[in-house]
């Protein structure tokens, strides 16, 4: 019966008493070592709790470099930035990485893995669908068998790490703001958001609010997928035509909805800015690559790109050469920086 849980080769050539050369060989091609070495391996093998990493046993890492990097939907322009940026910091590091996207769809997530498997890539930087979306299953299976970093959306407990934003922290920021210079903010979101950074978003707004003494106010609009523009201006325009905002600042969950709002004001004429004049404070969280250029440039919480995808490629990089094992799962979470233009 299998009692005591080693987390490498190394930790399993320690308790066994036999070479990891011997092991390698072993894992390789039982056949390849002698019967009295091959029975007393699987005797070990009985006797600990240990599962080899069966993509690290069955190639030459020095041959392999390359690199699998999977988003959920790469037509996403914050999904394009950092994936240039992981992109770059793997070719900085001597490896080939190659980029898919799953579309957001979950059975192309799954297929996305499995070929995978067969390219026996060095590591993998994945950011999930999201706990309600991927199949679970899949992803565990894949984790334990691929060296595997996922960032931006967290899957707890998979993986030997997660690396991502810290969505409170975008939120705390921007409501602390918005309060202390005007009217505190109701928060615009889309019903059925596509992604689970969404929802840490929302509970974090509610969270802030209560712990600010302020009552909150969620706007939730129709719409589901991933064209967040048109559902962000379409739901903007029914909440204008009904006089329906409860608050003259508006919080929106993410940039791309922000920018469908201020489509929405500019069609309604209704006057987004700071100061006397102006109808609307319009704020927001990413730093969407465009939000600088809209009318007006948006106030927003920014990701970290770089230091996000430089501690995601600087962990997958140290569990390649740690044999798949980081000693125990982490999470590293990088807070935001408030961006402030003219929309609040």
């Amino acid at each position: 019966m299998k009692h005591i849980k080693l987390r490498n080769m190394e930790e399993f050539a320690t308790a066994s008493g036999i070479s990891r050369p011997t092991l390698s060989k072993y894992f390789n091609d039982p056949d390849s070592v002698r019967p009295s070495t091959r029975a007393r391996i699987e005797a070990a093998l009985k006797t600990y709790d240990y599962r080899p990493n069966m993509f690290a046993v069955n190639q030459n890492r020095k041959l392999t470099k390359n690199v699998g990097i999977v988003v959920p939907y790469l037509a996403d322009p914050f999904f394009a930035e950092i994936a240039r940026n992981i992109e770059e910091r793997c070719i900085e590091a001597g490896f080939h990485p190659s980029l898919f996207s799953a579309h957001g769809k979950a059975d192309l997530e799954n297929d996305i893995l499995n070929n995978l498997r067969a390219m026996k890539p060095a590591g993998v930087l994945l950011a999930p669908l999201g706990r309600r979306s991927s199949d679970r299953k899949t992803i565990e299976d894949f984790c334990r068998d691929v060296p595997t970093i996922l960032f931006d959306s967290n899957i707890e407990g998979v993986g030997e790490a997660f690396i991502g934003s810290d969505n409170a922290s975008f939120v705390n920021q921007t409501v602390d703001y918005l309060h202390r210079t005007g009217d505190a903010p109701c928060f615009f979101e889309m019903a059925e958001p596509a992604n689970p950074n969404a929802i840490r978003r929302r509970d974090a707004y509610l969270a802030k609010m209560g712990a600010l003494g302020l009552e909150p106010h969620v706007l939730s609009v129709a719409g589901s997928g991933w064209a967040f523009e048109e559902i962000g201006r379409q739901g903007a325009l029914r909440l204008l035509a009904k006089d329906a905002l409860p608050t003259r600042t508006v919080l929106c969950s993410n940039d791309r909805l922000a920018i469908g709002f201020l489509a929405a004001c500019f069609e309604k004429g209704v006057r987004v800015g700071h100061g006397p004049g102006f109808d609307l404070r319009v704020a927001s969280h990413d730093d969407h690559p465009y939000a600088r250029f809209t009318c007006p440039p948006l106030t927003t919480a920014a990701h970290d790109y770089d230091a996000v995808s430089r501690l995601a490629v600087e962990t997958l990089l140290k569990l390649i050469q740690s044999d798949g094992s980081l000693g125990g799962r982490f999470e590293r979470l990088v807070p935001a920086r408030l961006i402030l233009r003219a929309s609040a």
